[in-house]
């Protein structure tokens, strides 16, 4: 990945980075950071890397989310990340689910490893030019709740349902829908959701994910940018959206903050917004 963006907030103690694919093969380009599909923010609270007892809660320990990223050749890609000593917490030989690796970031947060449709089985190498951020996974305790939410509240579509009755869980991968797309496009795509439900959990009033913001923090939100930020948050409001933050509070009035039935927090941006702090 690349840098694309930097904003500091000396007053507040922390920075945040935006990274992409951005070479000449990635899906999104060259375009600004805010009109693509496929980015990650780092976010880095002042003086954590000296205190050698700051730990986050990378959503694995208590499981319910990852990243993937989709590379050229699997198998390759793999390889490389081995020939730079990178830890796994799955290898593609490992388990059921031979066709994904997860590989270890520095804070032990989960990197899912898929193979394109573009894979080459006489490769010998590996192109990042053509990776893919692929998509943010999340555990829901109520799939129908879940649903309802990402394609009636945030307008995406249900792009493919995988089942899994032998294991106990159901994955379901959304996205805003393009034309003409199939199935089998889904590992070239950049931006999608995945939720991913066990059964049974809907029925238990006492079960919860970590949201990845409160303490242990980790975790933090998804992001979506939108054409006019002042109507999309009054259409929120007709449909009785739970929120973080609202427009109006706090000192960040161009950031909307509302909440999934997870209470996962889903930031609101204005699509090509400048944001006048410093750039990288």
């Amino acid at each position: 990945m690349k840098l694309i963006r930097k904003l500091d907030f000396e007053e507040a103690k922390f920075s945040l980075y935006f990274l992409a694919f951005d070479n000449p093969g990635a899906e999104s380009a060259g375009r600004q950071w805010t009109d693509r599909e496929g980015i990650l923010e780092l976010t880095h609270n002042y003086g954590t890397e000296d205190d050698d007892n700051y730990r986050v809660n990378n959503g694995n320990v208590e499981p319910h989310r990852d990243i993937s990223i989709t590379a050229d050749h699997l198998e390759r890609a793999c390889g490389r990340l081995e020939s730079n000593n990178v830890p796994f917490q799955k290898r593609l030989q490992e388990g059921r689910m031979e066709n994904i690796a997860f590989a270890l970031d520095p804070d032990g947060y989960w990197v899912g490893i898929i193979g394109q449709k573009r894979s080459d089985p006489a490769s010998t190498s590996t192109n990042l030019d053509v990776y893919r951020f692929n998509r943010t996974a999340l555990r829901v305790k109520d799939a129908e709740k879940s649903l309802q939410f990402y394609r009636s509240v945030l307008g995406m579509s249900l792009l493919r349902t995988i089942e899994q009755p032998e294991a106990g869980f159901n994955l379901y991968i959304l996205g805003y829908r393009r034309g003409g797309e199939e199935e089998d496009s889904l590992v070239d795509r950049e931006g999608l959701v995945e939720l991913m439900w066990n059964y049974g959990t809907e029925k238990d009033e006492g079960f919860k994910y970590h949201n990845g913001n409160e303490e242990p923090q980790g975790f933090g939100h998804l992001c979506i940018s939108v054409d006019d930020l002042d109507a999309a948050c009054a259409r929120f409001e007709d449909l009785k959206t739970n929120w973080k933050k609202r427009l109006t509070d706090g000192r960040m009035k161009n950031v909307a903050f509302i909440l999934d039935p997870d209470n996962y927090w889903i930031e609101l941006i204005l699509l090509f917004s400048t944001f006048p702090l410093p750039p990288v």
